[in-house]
């Protein structure tokens, strides 16, 4: 007897599915790309509404920025103002007071000029007023006239007008005399 004889099969091995879970896979090929692309879509738009809020924040941030710096250039004399008040108190409160003796009016003027001082240091401005022997500083000092002196070249002999600066910047050169080189 001969064995019996298994049907031969039609077509390719190979495009044939071997398990049935193979096989629902193979036919909704379309079913997994629908799938994907809901999911790329939600993705997608995730990413729009987190970039559209990023956006919204920096816009945000910028305006406030933009508020804060222009309040403080707004305000920014506030301090030094608050700090001039005084002295303008001081400068009525003089005036004010009838048949003052000229003593009266000196030493008000002095205490004035000290609360003016003070004002001015609380708020960083600081005098230049160098010493006779000084070396000249052409960052801090305007030489308005040369002279002749036993002084080394180019070293302060008068101060015609004090200078001041703020932090470190010169608001107003001091105006000086300076020696002569010889």
């Amino acid at each position: 007897m001969s064995e019996p004889t298994q049907p031969i099969p039609q077509g390719n091995p190979a495009e044939e599915p071997s398990t049935a879970a193979e096989a629902a896979q193979s036919l909704d090929p379309l079913a997994d790309a629908q799938a994907e692309l809901a999911n790329l879509k939600a993705q997608n738009a995730d990413l729009a509404d987190q970039y559209l809020r990023a956006q919204a924040d920096v816009q945000n941030a910028r305006r406030r920025a933009d508020d804060e710096i222009a309040k403080a250039r707004k305000f920014a004399v506030e301090g030094f103002a608050d700090s001039l008040l005084p002295v303008l108190d001081s400068l009525e409160a003089g005036l004010a007071i009838p048949n003052v003796t000229l003593e009266q009016m000196r030493e008000g003027s002095e205490a004035t000029l000290r609360q003016l001082k003070s004002a001015l240091e609380r708020n960083k401005v600081i005098e230049i007023a160098p010493a006779a022997g000084t070396k000249f500083d052409p960052h801090h000092h305007q030489a308005i006239s040369v002279v002749p002196a036993e002084q080394e070249p180019n070293t302060v002999v008068t101060v015609l007008q004090k200078g001041y600066q703020i932090a470190d910047r010169v608001l107003r050169p001091a105006l000086v005399t300076v020696t002569a080189p010889k």
